[in-house]
């Protein structure tokens, strides 16, 4: 298959990255259409959609094989179901699917960027196919969804060190520097620690959000990041 697209995201590695799309508001990102596609044929009428459907390639997982049982963290991170009933990247052909909300289409220059809300890919994902999105039939409303018949909770409230806090001042004149709060809030609120982890687990973790690494930790039910640090340039 043909990549048709790049997507653009803050979410540059799968650990932090939504388990789902439509969890965090504080995220845009784009799709940038690739040649010979680059092209406004190729999306002409789509913008009378509010949402579309991105099929995708598990771009990291190419050259690793799949298993038939995999661990859900739904379920804890430990119990084991069969890969076709769960999203879980290690497939046999490596697909995703993902439907997200559709902000604007921009042309600027030989670039067709479809800007959209926060998916639940990392950067650099090829994108193999984008549809509508059609209410009437791909809507149901009464399904069975087995044990992920609920939102996820959110289980974390969060808090910034002095240190952080001042770290985020500097970041003001940024492109992301208006939403990169509400971006680290959002992300840490699921608590996207692996699903298995104690809950005295005190382990200082790192999310990679842009050029920068978030540094917090878990401490008596609550997210402290402790620092926002800035990565050169090709890191």
């Amino acid at each position: 298959m043909q990549p048709i697209a790049t997507l653009h995201s803050p979410f540059v590695d799968k650990f932090g990255l939504p388990r789902q799309p439509g969890l965090i508001s504080a995220c845009e990102a784009y799709i940038e259409l690739l040649p010979p596609f680059n092209s406004m044929d190729y999306v002409r009428g789509l913008e009378a959609f509010s949402h579309i459907w991105l099929i995708f390639q598990f771009h990291q997982h190419k050259d690793k094989p799949h298993k038939a049982l995999v661990r859900p963290p739904r379920l804890g991170g430990n119990d084991k179901v069969g890969v076709f009933s769960t999203r879980a990247s290690y497939r046999p052909n490596n697909l995703g699917m993902s439907v997200v909300k559709l902000h604007r289409i921009e042309v600027q220059g030989s670039r067709i960027l479809l800007f959209i809300a926060c998916p639940d890919l990392i950067h650099g994902t090829p994108i193999v196919d984008i549809k509508p999105y059609i209410a009437y039939s791909d809507c149901v409303t009464i399904s069975v969804d087995s044990f992920a018949d609920k939102a996820p909770k959110e289980t974390l409230s969060i808090r910034f060190s002095d240190r952080a806090t001042s770290q985020l001042a500097l970041l003001a004149d940024q492109p992301y520097g208006d939403h990169i709060e509400m971006l680290i809030r959002e992300t840490l609120r699921f608590d996207p620690r692996p699903a298995y982890k104690p809950d005295k687990d005190d382990k200082e973790y790192a999310i990679r959000l842009y050029d920068l690494d978030i540094k917090w930790r878990v401490i008596q039910g609550e997210a402290l990041v402790e620092a926002l640090v800035k990565l050169p340039h090709g890191d």
